[in-house]
């Protein structure tokens, strides 16, 4: 797909992706429910998804599966205080046909693609704005015992958030690339994405490098890639919120060549969902812009480590491999294998 293209994709279209891989449209709001009165009675999950799915079809004519709502509940209710949540979870709205037709019949036919796209992305913010605004601060009774909830929409789905952070970070930091006599961002962190999706199939289960580069080049030229299983992710998941085990999911860093590019994938990859045809599982990843100079750093150390060399005794020396290390793959134009010759 075209950069053009992508620029006007509206926010409630999925984009195809190679290997079989889809980005379909979602909302993701983060729920924390406190407690409203003194009991201590726990939460009564079934009766709190069908409270939210009755509300969402009643005020926004949502339809809403129970499955979409995810609830962890703290551990020892009796022993928190007043304050502390007893529980959290998310909620996704899935089904956006309607906003799609709803927002398409009020924008003017002759308007461009790129306008049209602009307004479709200022739409959706604001509906989305308003269910936040509707569901934030009520009060749910649950066979009589009261709660209070707390609705916002994760950082990684505020793409007009992150934007307004580099700015500020670059405006008053003075880091990053310089562009042109500016300084903007080019390298995007996607993380909770299963590793067998951007393995070779039958080879391996391991993120393969060559794939993972297939796949991002949709979204523009890459300059660097890594790839690496996502063991902060899975240390941590809550043991009791069912979320995929560390190793089995992976945390891809991509720096693309141009402004443009990146600033289009990330706005591409806020609120959207990875699905792989043939798999129910739904990949509600998080992603973000990387503000810490990470391939730069990695140079760094690299160079470090070739320009030490420790005094060696000739006799006892020997070349030894690692004997264990984290499965990392990086990628990079500048990092050709040398040729070889026969002496």
């Amino acid at each position: 797909m075209s950069n053009r293209s992508l620029e006007s994709l509206p926010p409630t279209e999925t984009l195809e992706l190679e290997s079989a891989l889809s980005l379909v449209p979602r909302v993701k709001l983060l729920l924390t429910l406190h407690r409203a009165d003194h009991s201590v009675k726990p939460i009564d999950e079934w009766q709190l998804k069908r409270s939210l799915i009755d509300f969402l079809s009643s005020s926004f004519f949502v339809n809403v599966p129970e499955e979409d709502i995810e609830v962890r509940k703290f551990k020892d209710l009796k022993k928190r205080k007043r304050e502390d949540p007893v529980a959290q979870g998310a909620l996704f709205i899935r089904d956006l046909d309607f906003l799609s037709k709803l927002s398409s019949s009020r924008i003017d036919g002759d308007v461009s693609g790129e306008a049209k796209g602009k307004e479709l992305d200022k739409r959706f913010v604001e509906w989305r704005r308003s269910v936040v605004g509707r569901m934030d601060g009520i009060e749910l009774n649950l066979e009589g015992v009261k709660f209070r909830l707390t609705v916002s929409v994760p950082a990684s789905d505020d793409f007009d958030g992150m934007r307004k952070e580099w700015e500020e970070h670059y405006a008053f930091g003075n880091r990053g690339y310089s562009r042109g006599g500016r300084h903007q961002p080019d390298t995007i962190v996607l993380r909770g994405v299963p590793s067998r999706w951007f393995a070779e199939p039958r080879v391996s289960s391991k993120p393969s490098m060559l794939v993972t580069h297939t796949i991002f080049s949709a979204f523009g030229k890459i300059r660097n890639l890594n790839v690496s299983e996502d063991d902060d992710q899975g240390s941590n998941a809550d043991e009791d919120s069912g979320d995929i085990i560390s190793g089995l999911q992976c945390k891809i860093v991509v720096q693309f060549e141009r402004y443009k590019d990146f600033h289009n994938a990330l706005k591409v990859l806020c609120s959207r969902s990875l699905q792989k045809q043939g798999s129910r599982l739904k990949a509600d990843y998080e992603v973000t812009w990387e503000k810490d100079g990470f391939f730069r750093n990695a140079r760094s150390e690299t160079h470090e480590k070739s320009s030490y060399m420790p005094p060696l005794v000739a006799r006892n020396y020997r070349s030894e491999a690692p004997r264990r290390q984290g499965h990392s793959s990086r990628w990079s134009p500048d990092n050709v294998r040398p040729k070889r010759f026969k002496e």
